[in-house]
């Protein structure tokens, strides 16, 4: 057996102290602000075993409708088992090169781990850089010159720290689509030479004010490659930054725990911060959610100030000192209009931004909507904190099908009306199995069931001794009284477009089984957990809006080498190693692809794609790395197509402009820029097949 990989950093997640600071105010070193007594999953095991066995024996989704259960797939059957470790499933009279084989959409030679500074791409494989920081996308935006940047050049420029993706279709211009990025944080140790923590500048605050929020730019297809390019000047490309105008919707609109001495309608907020991944509507607008917003406002002094992470003193940029809405001792109640999800319509220029109050608020990673049989979309979201909770909401309205303007109208109400709630998860296995090295249970699986708690419909409240407005903006207290189940920082929670699966990713938590944390438990099973894991679950009857679910763990990352390591059965020594998973991706064959945030293999974060469906379920194949010191985030992947955000590249402790740990994207002597990356097939050919 070869020797476990190293680890390369004692920062959580791999990350470098630098990426702390500025992405998340350093929430790994700061209290954990989950300090309920909530259960944890393992704890209450209650009729469990019978639905164990179903669990097991079950070889497909099935929908146990007498009893109203939905039962996940098991493991591959042994002689598929059999067949893929004897040859990787293929015939011995038809062998395949390493580029072919695979799940269909993974049929590519997989990257091996690396530290090149540099997007590495599979053989055969194509790239180019479709946008970078600061390039021009607004009529009279100038180009970029970092020595010569201003906050009016940056809000007319594409945004800092690209994150989530979304490519659109553009009817009418033929080869083109809309392109729209979340700009999540500014790192402005990268941005400005000489630069002061202790003493920024007005100037240099206000261009890391425009340099935040979202872009939207138009790009143009090459159609003989799978190259994009931006399209500056398009009538549809627009910048929304820290200062734009947002609008407040919702049950929570116009609430006095929202206004402020700028805003006594508690109606409209300046700015959207620290957006991370996001979503696409099927009705053709995108969702973004702030995440780490806490680390934005100094001065937290109250109870819930604490519980969502605001500090009592400065903030690491020393926004506070340019503008009063940062400082919660003269403006308590700005910080409540922050953590929502916001929602976009990228083909009206005009349109005002709306920040969806009927979701809750929290440090959203991401909202992906699926729709139920009858029309109502629900969607999904994790709340990125060690202990904290994964939650849905389902509309009470159902989506009008087409582009008149009565039904784009109508569709942009449906996520004011519903009912919001969070995740309680119970194991199926005797929590004396759970040691916290991340071994399997006797049955073979982690696995069991859940139940969605109803937190608030409209302006009622289900959380006992909380009105409805107290619900959706202190979302996680009422996540508390009621019992949530605590997890390993979920993050993107994306629904399969195929199989209506739900994948919860949990990055990592290196707090889980330390003294006055949680245990181990059979959601959570590894003690010290550095790498992180992805959840499956099935709502009963395939229904997004029921009230119960099933759920197991899909992929448990790390070393594969590592017995604590887990990959939905598929054999070990045939997959790519993995840590920390974030942003994840269907591609159109129903494959889940998986970006990573902080890798602690020795390797450089990545791309990588896992087949969920068939006899090569588990089967993990690396596709790209990033450049040093960069994140992969904002992953899409069409037919011929990938695109990645490649995220703070350069980003590791002691790195200036004078002094860059990374020459990416443009070579030495330039500045390192946030980039949005292509990748295609050479020959043309779909992804992967």
């Amino acid at each position: 057996m070869r020797n476990l990989l190293p680890l390369i950093s004692s920062h959580p997640g791999g990350r470098s102290a630098l990426t702390c600071r500025y992405r998340c105010g350093d929430a790994c070193f700061q209290e954990i602000p989950n300090t309920s007594d909530n259960e944890y999953v393992g704890d209450v095991i209650a009729g469990a075993l019978s639905r164990r066995s179903m669990m097991r024996a079950a070889a497909v989704v099935t929908v146990a409708a007498a009893a109203g259960t939905t039962v996940l797939a098991g493991p591959a059957a042994p002689q598929a088992e059999a067949a893929e470790l004897a040859g990787h499933g293929h015939t011995p009279d038809r062998p395949m090169t390493p580029a072919a084989s695979g799940a269909r959409g993974l049929r590519f030679a997989p990257v091996a781990p690396n530290n090149d500074d540099k997007v590495t791409v599979p053989d055969g494989y194509d790239q180019n850089v479709v946008i970078r920081w600061g390039e021009p996308i607004l009529r009279g935006a100038p180009a970029f010159d970092p020595d010569k940047q201003s906050a009016k050049a940056q809000a007319g420029q594409f945004g800092y720290n690209n994150d989530f993706l979304s490519l659109l279709p553009l009817p009418g211009e033929r080869g083109r689509q809309v392109l729209v990025a979340n700009h999540e944080y500014t790192d402005e140790n990268l941005m400005f030479r000489g630069y002061d923590p202790a003493n920024p500048t007005r100037e240099q605050v206000e261009i890391a004010w425009a340099a935040h929020g979202l872009s939207v730019v138009v790009v143009q297809d090459e159609s003989r490659t799978g190259k994009l390019s931006p399209v500056s000047r398009h009538p549809l490309n627009r910048r929304l930054t820290a200062t734009s105008e947002f609008e407040v919707t919702g049950p929570v609109a116009g609430s006095p725990l929202l206004r402020t001495s700028a805003d006594r309608t508690g109606r409209k907020v300046l700015g959207t911060l620290n957006n991370c991944a996001g979503g696409t509507t099927p009705w053709g607008t995108t969702l973004h959610g702030e995440e780490n917003f806490n680390q934005y406002f100094a001065n937290g002094s109250s109870a819930t100030d604490k519980r969502y992470g605001i500090a009592a003193g400065a903030t690491e940029r020393k926004w506070e000192r340019f503008d009063k809405r940062f400082d919660l001792a003269q403006e308590p109640n700005e910080a409540h209009r922050f953590g929502w999800v916001v929602e976009l319509d990228p083909y009206d220029p005009d349109a005002t931004p709306r920040k969806r109050t009927a979701l809750g608020r929290f440090k959203h990673e991401a909202a992906q909507p699926r729709l139920t049989a009858d029309g109502r979309p629900v969607v999904y979201m994790g709340d990125d904190e060690r202990f904290d909770y994964f939650y849905k909401f389902v509309s009470s309205k159902k989506m009008k099908k087409g582009n008149s303007r009565a039904a784009r109208e109508h569709n942009l109400t449906l996520l004011d009306e519903g009912t919001l709630y969070v995740a309680r998860l119970t194991g199926d296995s005797p929590a004396a199995e759970f040691d916290g090295t991340g071994k399997l249970p006797s049955d073979g699986e982690f696995d069991g069931s859940g139940v969605w708690i109803p937190l608030a419909t409209g302006n009622t409240s289900h959380v006992p001794g909380m009105t409805a407005e107290e619900v959706y903006v202190f979302t996680r207290l009422a996540g508390d009284k009621v019992g949530a189940t605590k997890m390993d920082r979920p993050e993107d929670i994306e629904p399969s477009p195929r199989t209506g699966q739900v994948y919860v990713v949990l990055t990592n938590n290196t707090k889980r089984g330390t003294a006055g944390s949680a245990p181990a438990d059979e959601a959570n099973p590894r003690n010290n957990n550095k790498h992180g894991h992805i959840m499956e679950l099935a709502e009963h009857g395939d229904d997004p809006a029921s009230d119960g679910f099933a759920w197991r763990l899909f992929l448990v990352a790390g070393d594969p080498n590592d017995p604590a390591t887990y990959f939905s059965g598929f054999p070990k020594e045939k997959v790519s190693p993995i840590s920390c998973p974030d942003n994840v991706a269907f591609d159109p064959h129903g494959n889940l692809w998986i970006a990573t945030d902080g890798n602690q293999l020795g390797s450089h974060d990545g791309l990588f794609g896992v087949a969920t469906q068939g006899e090569r379920r588990g089967e993990l194949k690396q596709f790209l790395t990033v450049p040093s010191g960069a994140e992969t985030c904002g992953p899409l992947v069409q037919d011929r197509r990938v695109l990645v955000a490649v995220q703070h590249p350069g980003e590791i402790d002691g790195a200036s402009v004078e002094k860059p740990a990374s020459s990416w994207p443009d070579g030495p002597g330039r500045i390192v820029r946030p980039s949005v990356v292509a990748v295609w097939r050479k020959d043309g050919r779909d992804i992967g097949v």
